[in-house]
């Protein structure tokens, strides 16, 4: 049976394609791509690795709390009467924070690849609200000179809108990680299954029965069956009784022969990699140490937030701020408390940079997102009284 424009339909392509239910193609368009171990990864099942659930978390979380602001470009004050201020750092709308909506839109990029946000405007084009909308209900199109504009699925019909007027937010590629890791998140689902079930049977691996003479298929069945009952789960450890001269001997697999807790441990940097977040960060720490950990906590800053952060920056300006606004007006994310373990380092720099005449103070306080001081555009070294004496 074969089915044509169902991938136009679900916005995966505007070509039409007939294609068969058992071709490979088809299991894309309903995230069931099969994996090497044979496991389905969808949002839902990779935010049962806890890998995953912290990664998400963690990026998510940490760019929902982080504070987002107006600033005058000339001045760099905080545009507070601007009518993107209250929308950017405190509230989308009546019941949704500004926090709360940055934390979900980002967590729709990473577990389904697009997160979208609709802005409500007053009669006079003001942006008023913003309001999530669930990335099952939009689908892109483009038009002909490729300007991208939104069909959203309401229950009162398709609806389409600006790209001025949909707040969307993507990852790297504009594929989610979830897809790009599948293969590494199905084998941690694996394992965990696989060690729930050698667990589950007692902690140790399989044994075998022996008996001194030929027992039929009923027989081996009722007898398998009355061992598990009784030496399996939480009757596991019990004495065992053998019948009729029988002899259990357990096998020699062990959980260390086979390198469980290496290959989880293998597994959880794995799924860094894929989120790109620094092991430590998801509490790997086998190898970590405190000056390790404490530079792959910037490196979360640098390398894991800040494209995010700057397509956070992006997607608010786009829909909030009009083009010639933008020349006067800029969004920005405070990342101070991120960066409070290299405070000594940054105020060592700056004061060499001041002491050599490389910065002014002005340059210093723009650099620690500080508005311009009055006396601030001079170079001369200000830990030095010489100049000061010159001028007496």
């Amino acid at each position: 049976m074969a089915f044509t424009k169902i991938k136009k339909v679900l916005g995966f392509s505007t070509e039409e394609k007939a294609i068969s239910l058992t071709d490979a193609e088809a299991f894309g368009l309903f995230a069931a791509t099969p994996t090497a171990a044979g496991i389905l990864v969808s949002p839902n099942s990779a935010m049962r690795v806890p890998a995953v659930s912290c990664a998400v978390g963690l990026i998510a979380d940490t760019i929902g709390c982080l504070p987002a602001k107006v600033y005058q470009r000339d001045d760099k004050q905080a545009a507070k009467d601007h009518p993107a201020y209250k929308l950017v750092h405190e509230a989308a709308n009546e019941w949704t924070s500004a926090e709360q909506l940055r934390t979900e839109l980002t967590t729709d990029a990473l577990l389904i690849g697009n997160g979208y946000a609709l802005v409500t405007r007053l009669r006079d084009g003001t942006p008023f609200e913003l309001h999530r909308i669930d990335p099952a209900n939009v689908r892109t199109e483009h038009a002909p000179d490729g300007e991208p504009f939104y069909i959203v699925r309401t229950s009162s019909g398709d609806v389409q809108h600006s790209f001025q007027d949909v707040l969307h937010l993507q990852p790297f590629g504009g594929i989610s990680p979830i897809t790009l890791g599948r293969e590494a998140i199905a084998l941690a689902l694996a394992f965990e299954g696989h060690i729930g079930g050698v667990f589950a049977n007692g902690g140790r691996p399989s044994g075998i029965i022996k008996s001194p003479k030929s027992l039929d298929v009923e027989a081996k069945k009722k007898l398998a069956a009355s061992w598990f009952t009784s030496h399996a789960g939480q009757s596991a450890g019990g004495t065992a009784i053998l019948d009729e001269e029988m002899d259990y001997k357990q096998l020699s697999m062990t959980l260390a022969d086979t390198q469980f807790a290496e290959n989880r441990l293998e597994q959880t940097r794995e799924i860094a990699r894929v989120f790109r977040v620094p092991p430590t960060m998801l509490f790997e720490l086998s190898r970590g140490t405190w000056s390790n950990t404490e530079e792959m906590f910037r490196q979360f800053h640098k390398v894991t937030l800040k494209p995010w952060l700057k397509q956070w920056v992006w997607a608010y300006s786009r829909v909030l701020l009009t083009p010639e606004e933008r020349e006067a007006f800029y969004i920005e994310f405070i990342t101070d408390d991120l960066l409070t373990t290299d405070t000594a380092a940054r105020a060592t720099a700056y004061g060499q940079y001041r002491a050599m005449g490389a910065l002014t103070g002005n340059e210093v306080r723009a650099g620690l997102n500080l508005p311009p001081h009055d006396d601030g555009n001079e170079l001369q070294n200000p830990f030095t009284t010489s100049a000061a004496k010159e001028s007496a």
